[in-house]
C-alpha cells in the first residue's frame, strides 16, 4: 500500500516508515502535523493514512479532526489512528461516518509487530479494528445518552441548571415553581440517571457530569 504517516514524535514517526517499509509498504509522506497531513493526503492520495491523534500546536485534537476531513474529503482513503488515549467522541464520528477502512488503535496496545502489521493490512483492505478500550467507552458513552434521554423536559431543565451550579432555592426561581418541586425534579433525575445514595459520592456532581458529557458533542 502507499501510506501516509502523520506523528509529532521523530522517532516514532522513523520507526513506523522503517516498520512498514521492510514489510513492503510504500511510505509517500511522512508528516508531523495535521496541516502537512491534510496537503500530503490530498499530494499523494495515499491508500492508507497512519494518524496520530494529538499533534502540534496546541496537541489536543489536532490529528483526528485532519483525520475526519480526510474522511469527508477523501472518503476512498483508509485511517488507522493512533492514540496514547482514548478519544471516543471522535471515534463515534468516524464510525458514524463510515466504518470500513478505519482502525483506531492506542499506542501502549502495539506490541507485537505482525499483529500492528496485520491491523494496518486490514483496514487498509477496507476492514475495521477499533481497540477494546475505545469500543467499552463508546459504549457507556453511549448507555449513558439514552439514560439522559429518558428525562422530562422539566427535568433537563433543572439538570441544566445544576450545571450552571445554582441552588435549589436559585433554579426554583428560575422556574418560578416551589423549591419543594424542585427536590422532587432533583429526586427523580437523579433515580432515571442510576445515582442511588453511595457513601463519599456525591450525586449531584455526578449528575451535573452526565449532563456535561452528553452536551459536549
Amino acid at each position: 500500500m502507499r501510506i501516509v504517516i502523520a506523528d509529532d514524535a521523530v522517532l516514532l514517526r522513523a520507526g513506523l516508515e522503517h516498520l512498514l517499509t521492510e514489510a513492503g509498504h510504500e511510505v509517500v509522506a511522512a508528516v508531523g502535523d495535521a496541516s502537512a497531513l491534510l496537503a500530503a493526503v490530498s499530494r499523494h492520495r495515499p491508500d492508507l493514512a497512519l494518524v496520530d491523534v494529538r499533534m502540534p500546536p496546541t496537541f489536543t485534537d489536532e490529528g483526528v479532526r485532519a483525520a475526519m476531513l480526510i474522511r469527508r474529503q477523501d472518503p476512498e482513503v483508509a485511517l488507522l489512528v493512533l492514540s496514547q488515549y482514548v478519544e471516543e467522541r471522535y471515534a463515534s464520528d468516524l464510525i458514524a461516518d463510515s466504518p470500513h477502512g478505519l482502525g483506531y488503535v492506542l499506542k501502549d496496545r502495539v506490541a507485537d509487530v505482525e499483529d500492528f502489521l496485520g491491523v494496518v493490512a486490514d483496514v487498509g483492505a477496507g476492514g475495521t479494528w477499533l481497540d477494546p478500550e475505545v469500543v467499552q467507552q463508546i459504549f457507556v458513552r453511549s448507555r449513558r445518552r439514552r439514560t439522559l434521554e429518558a428525562l422530562t423536559p422539566r427535568e433537563r431543565e433543572v439538570l441544566s441548571l445544576m450545571a450552571q451550579g445554582r441552588s435549589n432555592q436559585a433554579i426554583a426561581d428560575a422556574l418560578f415553581v416551589s423549591a419543594g418541586s424542585v427536590e422532587k425534579h432533583i429526586s427523580s433525575l437523579l433515580t432515571k440517571l442510576d445515582l442511588p445514595p453511595v457513601d463519599g459520592e456525591n450525586r449531584r456532581v455526578m449528575a451535573v457530569l452526565r449532563y456535561l458529557e452528553s452536551e459536549e458533542r
